[in-house]
């Protein structure tokens, strides 16, 4: 019996001629039909899932405040140095993790002291990197309840560390979905920062398409959502945004990097919305951070 390719057990295998399948496949492509990420997924075009480097990292410090920006809260964060380095005078990548996460996906989930200590044993420079609790559905900007996940970022913690382990005072800004909504709107609402990377940003290309909780209202979102605002990022702040051909957020982030003035590396490649295609874009991107901060 002659063996039935995963194709045409997708497409139902019968009487659908070469012209229609290569219609299809464009029109899906092009987000004019729906199902691109779900016939990315059935199709193994997303690529391979990468690992957390088997490498001991260096060690972990933690603590917690109440945050002024979150209403009180108390915010726990957690912060990493490469091995056989200390925090005094090293600059600072700060992780915003997604949604539904906390501090403490960055190095469970991501394994981003684990990818840094490979990088510096490349050669990357050294540099210290910290995350914090922004919330499950904070989006990392201004809420109707009077909360700020991403000005507490800015106003609480990086002074906080920076004082507490004696930083070198540079900064830069990661972050994956939510987080990288979140870093891509920190540096363009004046974040003092001199890099951003954002993988698979969340980034949505109408109020409609907002996942629950996001924004508050369509004002909200209108204000907020970064929809169109790509041409608004500051030239002077070097950026990376890295997505999957599979993400759902594709063709949202696609049009904002279009716009954005300065691209440094980054771009579209093989891969759905998940860790596994988020921590193979990490060497490159902590190479890239590295060489910001250096």
């Amino acid at each position: 019996m002659a063996a039935v390719s995963r194709r045409a057990v997708l497409l139902g295998g019968v009487g659908i001629s070469a012209s229609a399948l290569a219609t299809g496949g464009l029109l899906v492509n092009e987000g004019i039909l729906p199902g691109r990420v779900r016939a990315y997924a059935l199709l193994g075009l997303n690529g391979e899932d990468e690992p957390i480097p088997d490498v001991a990292p260096g060690r972990r410090y933690s603590g917690s405040f109440d945050s002024a920006a979150r209403g009180g809260v108390r915010t726990a964060w957690a912060m990493s140095v490469p091995p056989d380095h200390q925090p005094e005078g090293l600059p600072l990548l700060v992780c915003l993790h997604g949604a539904r996460a906390d501090h403490r996906a960055a190095f469970d989930l991501m394994g981003i002291d684990r990818f840094l200590a490979q990088a510096v044993n490349d050669g990357v420079p050294p540099f210290a990197v910290a995350s914090v609790d922004g919330g499950p559905e904070s989006y990392w900007h201004p809420r109707a309840d009077g909360t700020d996940s991403g000005a507490m970022v800015v106003d609480e913690l990086i002074p906080l560390l920076t004082e507490r382990f004696s930083l070198s005072g540079g900064s830069a800004l990661y972050g994956w979905s939510m987080g990288g909504y979140g870093a891509l709107r920190l540096a363009m609402r004046g974040a003092a920062v001199l890099g951003v990377v954002a993988t698979s940003p969340a980034l949505f290309a109408s109020y409609g398409d907002t996942s629950p909780g996001s924004f508050d209202s369509r004002a909200d979102f209108e204000a907020e959502g970064l929809r169109g605002d790509g041409g608004d990022f500051p030239e002077n702040v070097p950026v990376r945004v890295d997505c999957g051909n599979g993400d759902p957020f594709f063709f949202a982030v696609r049009d904002f990097v279009e716009d954005l003035p300065r691209l440094n590396e980054g771009g579209f490649e093989d891969g759905a919305h998940k860790s596994g295609y988020m921590r193979r874009m990490l060497p490159d991107q902590l190479a890239f951070i590295g060489s910001q901060l250096a």
